[in-house]
Formats: C-alpha cells, sequence, structure tokens
C-alpha cells in the first residue's frame, strides 16, 4: 500500500493471537516502524520478535489504557522514538472472564463492570487521541482507527457495558475526523465482527463456530488478518479521502 514506508504506526493493544498482534505485523510488513503496546509487556514482546524476525523493525512496550499518564508516556516513546506518530490504532479491550464475562443486562450488570468497560473501550481510546492527535496536526498528516464491534449493530441481550462503551465510539470517531480533518488527520471506525481470534477458538465451541458461519454471507468467519489489512489501509495514502466512517469487516454477516 501506498505511503506507509518509513511512517510510525503505534499499536494500543498488540498482544499474539489477536487483532492487535495481527496489524502490528502487517504493518510492518508493509515497511512501517512500529510501536506493539499492551497491558502486558511479554505479549507485546512476542509480537515484535515475530515482527523483528521477520526483518521489520519494531518495539514493545506495556501501558494502561485506563491510566491517562500511562498512555501519554506512550504517545510520547513513540513519537521520541521514531521522530513522529503517523499511524495510532486504538484495539484495546478486556475479554477477561473477570469483566466481559460479568457484563450482563442493563438491569443487573454491576457498576464496577459497567465502569470498568467504559474506561477501557472508550475513555481510554479518547486518551490516546488526546495526546495523539496534536502531534499529527503538527505534523500535517495522520490516522488514526479505533475499533468498534458488530454488536453496536445487533443489539444483544447481554454484554450492555462493552455495547454502550463501542456506540460511544461512533461520536468519538466523527468528532475527532472533524477536528484534525482540515489539519490532514483522518479518524475511522473498524466494525469487527465474529474474529477467530486465538481467545475466540479457545472459549467457542466449533458448532457454535457453525452456526455463526450460517449468518455470514462469506464462505468463512473472519481472521485478526482481515482488519489487520482494513488499518493498514486506513493508515495509507490510498485511503486520503475517507474520514469519520465506519467500516464493517464482517464478512456481509446478515445481523448487522
Amino acid at each position: 500500500m501506498r505511503g506507509l514506508t518509513g511512517k510510525v504506526a503505534l499499536v494500543a493493544g498488540a498482544a499474539p493471537g489477536n487483532i492487535g498482534g495481527a496489524t502490528a505485523i502487517r504493518l510492518a510488513e508493509e515497511g512501517m516502524l512500529v510501536v506493539a503496546a499492551d497491558l502486558h509487556q511479554a505479549a507485546a514482546q512476542t509480537v515484535v520478535d515475530e515482527i523483528t524476525a521477520a526483518g521489520g523493525t519494531a518495539v514493545a512496550r506495556s501501558f494502561d489504557i485506563t491510566d491517562g499518564q500511562s498512555y501519554r508516556e506512550l504517545i510520547n516513546f513513540t513519537a521520541d522514538r521514531f521522530g513522529g506518530l503517523h499511524g495510532l490504532f486504538n484495539v484495546a479491550a478486556d475479554l477477561s472472564p473477570q469483566n466481559v464475562g460479568r457484563d450482563t443486562d442493563v438491569m443487573s450488570v454491576p457498576e464496577d463492570v459497567w465502569q470498568h468497560t467504559i474506561d477501557v473501550t472508550l475513555t481510554g481510546y479518547m486518551r490516546g487521541i488526546h495526546d495523539a492527535l496534536p502531534i499529527m496536526i503538527k505534523q500535517g498528516a495522520g490516522s488514526i482507527v479505533n475499533t468498534m464491534s458488530s454488536a453496536v449493530w445487533m443489539g444483544e441481550s447481554d454484554h450492555v457495558a462493552y455495547q454502550a462503551a463501542k456506540s460511544g465510539l461512533i461520536g468519538l470517531t466523527r468528532h475527532t475526523a472533524t477536528v484534525g480533518g482540515k489539519h490532514g488527520v483522518r479518524t475511522n471506525l473498524v466494525s469487527p465482527g465474529v474474529i477467530l481470534t486465538g481467545a475466540a477458538l479457545k472459549t467457542t465451541t466449533a458448532e457454535f463456530r457453525e452456526q455463526i458461519l450460517a449468518s455470514v454471507r462469506s464462505p468463512r468467519l473472519g481472521r485478526p488478518e482481515d482488519l489487520a489489512a482494513m488499518v493498514a489501509f486506513l493508515f495509507s495514502d490510498d485511503a486520503a479521502y475517507i474520514n469519520g466512517q465506519s467500516l464493517l469487516v464482517d464478512g456481509g454477516a446478515n445481523f448487522t
């Protein structure tokens, strides 16, 4: 893709086997200088080791997306290490059983689950944008991509906090697209459907995956690499006139 070689990308939520890890690898393959960040340093380092073994350039960092100072230090580290910041991919989420496993409906969701989910997936993304956008505006160019979910369009009977947080990203993204757009900074959303991440493969049955596949217009379910390709496109010069959009990457699911 055009315009990626030598540019700097930060993937906030990069662990092996997930969308963020696959995206960090794809961006490095496209010639970008990548900071792969995750709550767990070892997870990010696994991704970086794969990138460097293939001849790419990447650095691993740990950060806590619920801590504004932690995210600010990550942004500053990226800009200082590589001399700029051209692409920010917000993909971090807490999908642990302790959190999403207790994310029920609006009548019974524990308040701590609600607040933590908002802190990670909405406020956390805002924190990264808050500190990345001025750098990109000063450069006169940049691309921010936030990760939503097809659950927003489905109206599931549970996971109310997750759906609410992801829905809020629509407003955040379009606002940021307006603020940054005239300065050459684009902001878009990717909305994955059912993606066979490492965690999904471990926690779903083959029968469940077949049921989901029956509702998808494509011949297979999604892979992390499918989202990685879309993010690479949105970071590239080929997407120069795409701004403020919500792009479904779900294989044409019938339920979106």
